[in-house]
């Protein structure tokens, strides 16, 4: 898919985990990522599982990114705010340098400026995280 990543979320840097935008649509986001020893959270060798809670997020933000993006031909400027971790079940303890991640965020539901997003991600066709996240966006 030919999207700029940094049109639909506000992260730069190190702190950039999605490489590359598999699908995106009203609803969900599938990406790709590498792991790399300038990812947070890198320790010898390999990644904590917990930095999936923020590649998690980074994929429902380009899914709320690409709908604002759709709406009103601007994008949200990085708006919009992770509230809270509903829950998060991880199935790996550590995902080693050079993984390839498959994540995947699907809104759930979306009520006023509340959205509760499920997430996924899987490497080497392996599911190695579930979780839940709760979004306030901006009303404008």
């Amino acid at each position: 898919m030919n999207l700029e990543i940094e049109r639909l979320i506000p992260h730069r840097g190190r702190m950039k985990l999605v490489d590359q935008i598999i699908r995106v649509d009203d609803n969900s986001a599938e990406t790709e990522s590498l792991v790399t020893d300038g990812w947070p959270l890198f320790q010898d060798d390999a990644v904590s599982p917990l930095v999936l809670i923020e590649l998690a997020a980074q994929t429902a933000a380009i899914c709320i990114g690409w709908n604002k993006l759709q709406e009103t031909g601007v994008h949200g400027e990085g708006r919009g705010w992770l509230v809270g971790i509903k829950s998060a079940d991880f199935y790996t303890d550590k995902i080693p340098r050079n993984a390839n991640i498959l994540t995947r965020a699907r809104i759930n539901f979306s009520l006023d400026n509340y959205t509760e997003i499920h997430g996924e991600a899987v490497s080497n066709s392996v599911l190695i995280a579930k979780i839940i996240l709760q979004v306030m966006r901006d009303q404008e």
